[in-house]
């Protein structure tokens, strides 16, 4: 069975697609996730090279790509060195996602269906993109790594 056209992404409301969505001009797909540049080889020091993002991805109803807003909040270093509470990169992380998707009109979580699209931002890749491997069609959200595939019901492997 080959990748869909519009790739569907199951709302789950405690997993990583807990931010996806309908709003009055289309679908979202929120999430926060850490990312390394594309072309980085963890050695030593790869704590400052680890960084964590607030991502928002703006699509139409026809899940066409429309636009991204990606926030660095800070790197894997930063939040070690204060890793509770509210002063915390993740804490920003969250609370610049949840800001973001309090301003779309008439937000509702569910299910949501997505044409394969990619923008990098500070080096890193930001999509989803597909492909085939060993004859295996597959689609991943990049940097999130959420694998799709056949039946194409928008579950996801990670």
């Amino acid at each position: 069975m080959p990748v869909p056209e519009v790739i569907p992404i199951a709302y789950e409301p405690q997993g990583p697609t807990q931010a996806v969505g309908r709003y009055a001009d289309g679908q979202f797909l929120g999430s926060v996730t850490y990312a390394f540049p594309e072309k980085y080889r963890p050695d030593d020091g790869w704590e400052v090279h680890k960084r964590l993002y607030s991502v928002l991805h703006l699509f139409d109803a026809d899940g066409r790509y429309r636009d991204s807003e990606i926030w660095c909040a800070g790197t894997w270093a930063e939040q070690q060195r204060s890793p509770h509470g509210g002063t915390s990169v993740l804490a920003h992380a969250r609370a610049h996602l949840a800001t973001k998707l309090r301003s779309l009109p008439r937000r509702t979580y569910t299910d949501i269906a997505v044409r394969p699209f990619h923008v990098t931002v500070d080096g890193v890749l930001f999509g989803l993109l597909t492909g085939e491997d060993e004859g295996e069609p597959w689609a991943e959200l990049y940097p999130d790594h959420l694998g799709f595939g056949a039946p194409w019901d928008g579950r996801y492997d990670t």
